[in-house]
C-alpha cells in the first residue's frame, strides 16, 4: 500500500535526490501545484503568473518509510524562515510549502513545524506554509531526475544557489576538527578535513577484494559496496556507483587548475574523492575514493555492526 506526499522546497531539481532511493520510496516526480492554470509550462510557472509552486510528489510505502521521516528530510532541505523563495531563487514559484493529502498528514506537518519553531535552531519565525494538496502537474521530462541526467550542472547550480552551504551550516551537527583530530589518524584527518589525497597504490583499500560495505570513517554512513568496486588501475579504491546517492554530495572543484566533481559525505561533510566519467558502468561513473575516508565492514559483521539491511546484497 502506498501514499502520496507533496513538498515544495524551491527549485525542484534539488528536492528529488534527498528522497530518491530511500527505502520505501517508489517514485519522486518533479512538477507544479498550488496554482490556477491547467497544465502550466516551466516558463509559465517561473514567470510567477500561474500561482504554482515548483514541487515534488513522492509515492511512498508508509510501513517502510513513514510520513514523519519524509517531513524530517523535507525540513532539512529548506530555509523555513523564508517565504519569498529559497536561497538565490526568488519568486512565488520558489516558495516552500507542505501540501497535505490527509488530515493525518496535516496534523503531522503542523506538529513538525511546531517542533522546529520550539527548537530555537532559527532566530526568525518559521513561515513555511502547510496547505491542502490540489492538482499536481508533472513537469516536462527534461526536468525529471535532473540530478542524474545533468550531474555536473546540477551540482554546480546547487552549490552556487547557496542551498548546500545553508544546509551545511544550519542542519548538520558534526564533531569539531579538534575532536576529530584526536580520533583519526593523521592521514585520515588530512583527507577528510583538509581535502588531501593519499598516495596511489599505498593506501588500505586500493586492491582490497573482500565482500562487504565501505562506510564513512567519521559518521558511519554506508557509502559503497564491494560489489560495485573494481580495479581502475589508478591506485585508489574505485566504484561504479554509491550504495545510496543521497548520502553523497558532489561539488564543482577547480582546485589545482583542474575542473572536477568532488565527492563528499553529506553526514560528516568529509572529503571522499572525486567522480569521473570514464567508468565501465552504463552511466560511465567512476567514484575514485581515498581509503583514508572509509572504514570497511565485512559481510560477516554487517548484522553485528548495525548494517544488517545490506546482508541481502550478498
Amino acid at each position: 500500500m502506498t501514499e502520496i506526499a507533496t513538498f515544495a522546497g524551491g527549485c525542484f531539481w534539488c528536492m528529488v535526490s534527498p528522497f530518491d532511493e530511500q527505502p520505501g520510496i517508489k517514485e519522486v516526480i518533479s512538477g507544479y501545484t498550488g496554482g490556477h492554470k491547467e497544465n502550466p509550462t516551466y516558463e509559465e510557472v517561473c514567470s510567477d503568473t500561474t500561482g504554482h509552486y515548483e514541487a515534488v510528489q513522492i509515492t511512498f510505502n508508509p510501513a517502510v518509510f513513514p510520513y514523519k521521516k519524509l517531513l524530517e528530510i523535507f525540513w532539512q532541505q529548506i530555509d523555513p524562515t523564508d517565504n519569498s523563495g529559497q536561497f538565490n531563487d526568488r519568486g512565488l514559484s520558489y516558495r516552500a510549502a507542505i501540501f497535505y493529502h490527509t488530515e493525518e498528514q496535516k496534523a503531522l506537518a503542523e506538529g513538525s513545524k511546531a517542533e522546529i519553531s520550539a527548537s530555537g535552531r532559527f532566530q526568525k519565525p518559521i513561515v513555511t506554509q502547510i496547505l491542502p494538496a490540489g492538482t499536481f502537474y508533472p513537469a516536462e521530462e527534461k526536468h525529471q531526475n535532473y540530478y542524474k541526467k545533468m550531474p555536473f550542472h546540477y551540482n554546480h547550480y546547487r552549490e552556487g544557489s547557496g542551498r548546500t552551504q545553508f544546509i551545511r551550516e544550519n542542519w548538520k551537527k558534526r564533531k569539531s576538527d579538534e575532536e576529530l583530530q584526536k580520533e583519526l589518524t593523521p592521514i585520515q584527518f588530512e583527507v577528510t578535513r583538509k581535502n588531501a589525497t593519499e598516495p596511489p597504490f599505498k593506501n588500505e583499500y586500493w586492491n582490497h577484494i573482500e565482500d562487504g560495505i565501505y562506510v564513512d570513517i567519521i559518521s558511519g554512513e554506508p557509502l559503497f559496496s564491494s560489489l560495485d568496486k573494481y580495479d581502475a588501475g589508478c591506485g585508489w579504491p574505485s566504484f561504479t556507483k554509491p550504495l545510496r546517492r543521497q548520502e553523497l554530495e558532489e561539488r564543482f572543484d577547480t582546485s589545482h587548475g583542474m575542473r572536477r566533481i568532488e565527492v563528499r559525505s553529506k553526514a560528516s561533510d568529509s572529503h571522499l574523492g572525486h567522480v569521473f566519467d570514464d567508468g565501465p558502468g552504463p552511466d560511465r561513473a567512476r567514484y575514485c575514493i581515498n581509503s583514508a575516508a572509509l572504514r570497511f565492514i565485512p559481510k560477516e559483521r554487517l548484522e553485528e555492526e548495525g548494517y544488517g539491511q545490506f546482508m541481502k546484497l550478498f
